[in-house]
């Protein structure tokens, strides 16, 4: 049987066909924005670019938690109880990638097979690849795909807590960090800075014979957060408890979310944080535009091998190496601007 190949799309179609709500259009289109190809990199911010006055509409949640904390759980049940609200909810799952290989399973979809099956929900796992911080390269490219279709909230999950589990914030207006009660000293649990950039924390598997153990720890927490200097937005972190499995406290926990979209939109910092996002946004972007560059260019690539070695070998200072692959890079741009002029 000969396999046909699917027809290739204007950047006009794809737009068209995400502001229309169409969920396999919306699923190429992210295919496109992680692609690498530098055909598909073109096409994407054509994409991008047509479907930005479609967006910002969205409430962008971020969740994260410690190992076992039960993230997938909590965003199928959480995720079901926002749909019950007639609310359309796009989830964006954060697969952790094998450094030797490179592959990630994405098998959240198959975690959270309710919600998957959901006709107001979308699930759609990628791998993190080698970006830090809980997010994969074109998370916030993605999370713009969705606000265009006409989600009303999307949830990140991200790979879990680590040093560098902040980019999340960085791209999210709220940011749910989850912990486990009962699993030792809970406030050794976890990075400082982690909990000083939460906006609310949800101490999860409250049931059954946890139920005291997680409201001793919703106290040691609140007291916790109590230490911390009061945020930029004036915003007073709420610690609850839920049972996924019960479906308690879910309730509690979108309230408080909606609670404060209404209150910092009411003070202006809603929007000021979003402008902020989207100026950081730009200045990483072009870090990694020079460091694509940098690699790429053929001086460097000629000469990279040969000065890595020399390093390796203790032959030639780490900080030598480095300038030197600076100096080649910055004398062949140097000469290209000459051939220009």
């Amino acid at each position: 049987m000969r396999y046909k190949r699917k027809k290739r799309l204007s950047a006009q179609e794809y737009a068209d066909g995400i502001i229309n709500g169409n969920r396999i259009i919306l699923s190429r289109a992210i295919t496109i924005i992680e692609s690498k190809l530098p055909a598909d990199v073109i096409l994407a911010e054509e994409i991008l670019e047509l479907i930005l006055p479609h967006t910002g509409n969205t409430l962008r949640v971020g969740i994260t938690g410690v190992p076992g904390v039960g993230k997938s759980t909590f965003i199928e049940s959480f995720g079901k109880y926002i749909t019950s609200k007639d609310m359309q909810l796009a989830v964006l799952t954060i697969d952790p990638s094998s450094q030797i290989s490179g592959g990630s399973i994405l098998g959240d979809k198959t975690r959270m097979e309710e919600l998957s099956n959901d006709p107001l929900a979308y699930v759609r796992p990628s791998a993190a690849g080698s970006a830090l911080g809980g997010v994969n390269h074109k998370t916030r490219e993605t999370m713009l795909l969705c606000e265009a279709a006409g989600f009303d909230v999307i949830l990140i999950e991200t790979v879990g807590v680590g040093q560098s589990e902040t980019t999340v914030k960085g791209i999210v207006d709220f940011f749910l960090l989850l912990m486990l009660a009962g699993a030792g000293d809970e406030l050794q649990g976890i990075k400082r800075g982690i909990m000083e950039m939460a906006d609310a924390i949800a101490i999860t598997k409250c049931d059954g014979d946890n139920v005291h153990r997680g409201k001793m720890a919703r106290a040691s927490y609140q007291n916790a957060l109590h230490l911390f200097p009061p945020a930029e937005s004036g915003w007073a972190p709420k610690v609850m408890t839920c049972s996924s499995v019960q479906n308690e406290g879910l309730d509690e926990i979108l309230e408080n979310i909606l609670k404060f979209e209404k209150e910092m939109k009411e003070k202006g910092f809603f929007q000021s944080n979003r402008q902020s996002q989207n100026l950081h946004w730009m200045h990483e972007t072009i870090d990694n535009h020079l460091k694509r560059a940098f690699y790429t260019n053929e001086s460097v690539e000629g000469n990279l091998n040969h000065l890595e070695n020399q390093v390796i070998q203790n032959k030639l200072p780490a900080i030598a190496g480095a300038r030197k692959l600076l100096e080649l890079f910055n004398q062949t741009r140097t000469e290209d601007d000459k051939d220009m002029a």
